[in-house]
């Protein structure tokens, strides 16, 4: 049985730290002690994260300008709001997929080190970490720290697309107002 200094308790007064003494904890589960193969593994995931996720903001970009420019032509004087947003939801749509995409790995990961008896439970506590709500289950405890990990790469995450969405947000902002305003001066020039 593990013992703990007296000093962890907080009604413990601090000014006797000096007489640390030790008292048995009863407890059902071993310590956890993090392991440098869960750091290494925790930190290469993270990065692959990021780039999965970096290509994917890219080619968000890139299929959202695309879009922009073959359906504006085509549209912008009769519809320019489904112009407009049109590119935006698509957009959105490819963000979640990149997302679902990261959750998947690291539900592999976790699926591929037996962590958990089956992948959709694997999935289920990747997607409730990636999104940092939480999860009724628990890793193994060699992997732990992998808990917090994959909250700090779905946080990262999530900063990223919201830049890139707000970046594509403002554009159609921009353009709805300056069709507006376009409006509105022919309306007073014929008047």
């Amino acid at each position: 049985m593990p013992s703990w200094p007296k000093s962890c308790n907080p009604n413990w007064p601090p000014f006797y730290s000096d007489r640390l003494q030790t008292v048995d904890v009863p407890t059902t589960e071993a310590l956890y002690i993090t392991s440098i193969e869960e750091v290494v593994w925790g930190i290469m995931l993270v990065a692959l994260t990021l780039i999965i996720h970096a290509f994917g903001m890219i080619l968000t970009q890139h299929v959202s300008n695309e879009l922009k420019q073959q359906i504006g032509h085509q549209f912008e004087e009769r519809r320019p709001f489904l112009a407009g947003i049109s590119p935006l939801i698509l957009a959105s749509w490819m963000i979640v997929i990149v997302h679902c995409l990261e959750i998947l790995m690291w539900a592999g990961f976790f699926q591929w080190k037996h962590c958990f008896p089956n992948f959709s439970t694997a999935a289920y506590f990747s997607f409730l970490e990636y999104t940092t709500v939480g999860s009724q289950f628990n890793l193994p405890l060699k992997w732990r720290l992998l808990e917090g990990m994959i909250a700090t790469a779905g946080l990262l995450a999530f900063a990223w697309s919201t830049g890139v969405l707000m970046t594509l947000a403002t554009a159609f902002q921009e353009q709805q107002l300056r069709l507006l305003r376009e409006r509105r001066a022919r309306s007073h020039a014929k008047s």
